[in-house]
């Protein structure tokens, strides 16, 4: 097995870093380019990634983010943003209409987009020998951050990474059994029995922060109506109607 599968397949998420570790200027540079690398939809590149080291700027995003405070103690916090600001400037420059909030692709790609090359900068980051961890909370105070970053129309916050060199080691955690999530030429059904194994795995792995089995946690959180004040904020970032 080769180096880089190895590495995929021992991700662990890291939440405790040595705040003290800067993280060298070519290291971030190198990861940035790889991010910028990552393959986009018909090679649109609908992402930007705002690079946020200001200590003051990173102890606002803990404040209103407390259960993350991975997000002050990392040496760098990047924000990776959904961005069809750029292709709106396009369609200016064309003088050809932007009817991007008339259905939900634009949404999807943008948000791909961005996932893709977040995903791309966590790896690049490990094959360094550093930690990180995905922050897809920053969602929720999309409008502070908005206002705290200067962001324009036509752009929002998909997650944040936090990277940095970390001081407790992580267990490769257990993912859900592969017949719940393989499939082979078609969606093939599976019985809840696979769900139950699930729960009972994840209890004997015991991580001190899910204080629920991984089903009742999924039952809880899709149980109530979705986030609204995310999709107004949608709506005023001239993303949807």
């Amino acid at each position: 097995m080769n180096e880089t599968i190895k590495l995929l397949q021992n991700h662990r998420t890291y939440r405790q870093f040595d705040p003290h570790y800067q993280l060298p200027n070519d290291q971030l540079q190198a990861i940035l380019d790889a991010a910028r690398q990552a393959p986009s939809w018909m090679n649109g590149q609908a992402y930007s990634i705002i690079v946020i080291d200001d200590p003051a700027i990173r102890e606002q995003l803990v404040r209103w983010n407390p259960g993350n405070p991975h997000i002050a103690a990392s040496s760098v916090f990047l924000l990776f943003l959904a961005d069809l600001q750029r292709t709106k400037q396009v369609a200016e420059a064309k003088s050809t209409p932007y009817r991007i909030d008339e259905g939900y692709q634009p949404l999807l790609i943008a948000t791909t987009d961005a996932s893709i090359a977040l995903q791309t900068a966590a790896i690049a980051a490990e094959s360094l020998g550093l930690g990180t961890v995905i922050s897809g909370s920053v969602r929720k105070d999309s409008r502070k951050i908005a206002e705290l970053l200067d962001l324009p129309a036509y752009v929002y916050p998909v997650a944040g990474l936090s990277i940095g060199k970390p001081i407790v080691d992580m267990a490769v955690k257990p993912r859900i059994p592969e017949a719940a999530v393989i499939h082979y030429n078609g969606y093939q059904p599976y019985t809840y029995d696979v769900i139950d194994a699930y729960d009972e795995t994840m209890t004997a792995f015991g991580e001190a922060r899910e204080t629920k089995s991984w089903s009742d946690k999924f039952a809880g959180f899709y149980s109530h109506v979705p986030d609204q004040g995310f999709d107004q904020f949608l709506k005023d970032q001239h993303l949807a109607k």
